[in-house]
């Protein structure tokens, strides 16, 4: 029973402040009718309703949602504040860090050129980095790092978390490294993205950015989806949660750094600055929805051909026929060569999602598409806070999106 009073005071003193009026703090895009998707206007109340009782758990500054149906935005809303410092409101114009959500977008740069006939995923890495295949890593492919099979999941030394300021350095830190086993699946959150950013910066001579801005951004008419380079505009993450000593033992095994340590690095402008592939693509929730949405139609945005439908099946192709238990995640996940995969039961994108593909992002973030369903969606949300009271509220969110798209 001592307990109780001191969770509910760690609770109060990691919460942000949960303003009565949520109107005040709402923004909302470009929608259609409920009905012009299938769907009802209820249904539609639904969600936003389960999306306000998330916000009230007070464990994110802002949240961001976009969901598509039948390819029709029902809903793109935004509750909160970018910035709860300076009280600067988030708005559906917003571009917030998709963190390890940005895994996706690296991956289907790599099908890109796959597609195209300038690699092949079952290459060797070192073919295309011939100072990846010290201590025996010449005959890990492309494919290994995109399934997170490549036996490197994190630097095999300690490093500091501001090393993500110095990308070279961790090339040459991975280049050196000595891998785990390979073939055994283990989450790589940031590792693997270096080493695929460089493959494609080495086959197109060009800047990752570059070569996002050709094959995606611009085809797809986005304003920001790039890696960085969005200043003073972007949203900024908070700590939230329990602060448990267990979590930051989880994260400096998972991505080298406790949730603090992480946070400060996130929102210092240096990470603004640098490319990484892994964890700092910017966009909106509405261009991360487009994004896969884009997939969803096989390749095709509007008059653009983005890529060809193959390669989308491709990059959607489970690795393993059942969920696998990561060694980083200690879960039983199912990746393709590019996303985390839902199933039948409860998974990553809530439940009764077999087909769903998509990718989550440091915590709090969710970017899918679910063909069962003709959906896709981003939920973006601040707050970075792994233990909390918004648990059952996001579980109920997840609940209500997949019920009432399925329903009709």
């Amino acid at each position: 029973m001592v307990l109780r009073p001191r969770l509910n005071r760690l609770l109060c003193e990691t919460r942000t402040p949960i303003p009565r009026d949520l109107d005040r703090l709402t923004g909302i895009g470009a929608e259609v009718p409920a009905g012009e998707a299938g769907l009802a206007d209820t249904d539609v109340a639904a969600i936003w309703k389960a999306t306000r009782r998330l916000y009230r758990t007070g464990m994110s500054p802002g949240i961001a949602l976009c969901l598509r149906r039948n390819g029709q935005v029902i809903l793109d809303r935004t509750l909160g504040y970018a910035d709860p410092v300076s009280e600067r409101l988030l708005t559906p114009q917003t571009p917030v860090c998709l963190f390890s959500a940005s895994k996706s977008i690296t991956a289907m740069l790599v099908h890109h050129l796959a597609e195209t006939g300038r690699l092949n995923l079952d290459d060797p890495i070192s073919r295309y980095l011939p100072d990846y295949g010290r201590q025996g890593k010449h005959r890990t492919t492309l494919r290994h790092m995109l399934t997170h099979r490549a036996g490197i999941p994190r630097p095999d030394r300690p490093v500091d978390p501001d090393i993500l300021y110095r990308p070279d350095d961790i090339l040459d830190i991975l280049c050196r490294a000595r891998p785990s086993t390979l073939g055994t699946q283990a989450y790589h959150a940031i590792t693997a993205g270096f080493v695929l950013g460089a493959v494609v910066e080495k086959v197109t001579g060009e800047p990752l950015n570059a070569t996002l801005d050709r094959v995606v951004r611009q085809p797809l008419g986005m304003r920001y989806f790039t890696f960085g380079a969005t200043g003073p505009e972007r949203a900024r993450d908070m700590t939230t949660g329990v602060p448990l000593k267990l979590v930051d033992l989880f994260l400096n095994h998972a991505v080298g750094g406790t949730l603090d340590e992480v946070v400060q690095v996130t929102n210092d402008d240096r990470f603004q600055d640098v490319t990484v592939p892994a964890g700092n693509l910017y966009a909106t929730a509405e261009e991360a929805s487009r994004f896969f949405q884009m997939l969803l139609d096989g390749g095709r945005w509007g008059d653009h051909r983005v890529f060809d439908p193959d390669t989308v099946a491709a990059a959607r192709a489970p690795a393993s026929r059942r969920p696998r238990l990561d060694r980083t995640l200690m879960l039983p996940l199912t990746f393709s060569p590019g996303f985390m995969l839902g199933n039948r039961g409860i998974g990553l994108f809530g439940p009764s999602a077999p087909r769903a593909f998509g990718h989550l992002g440091f915590i709090s973030i969710y970017c899918w598409a679910d063909p069962d369903r003709a959906l896709s969606g981003a939920l973006l949300t601040t707050g970075k806070g792994l233990i909390g009271p918004h648990l059952p509220a996001l579980l109920n969110l997840q609940y209500t999106i997949n019920r009432v798209t399925a329903a009709s």
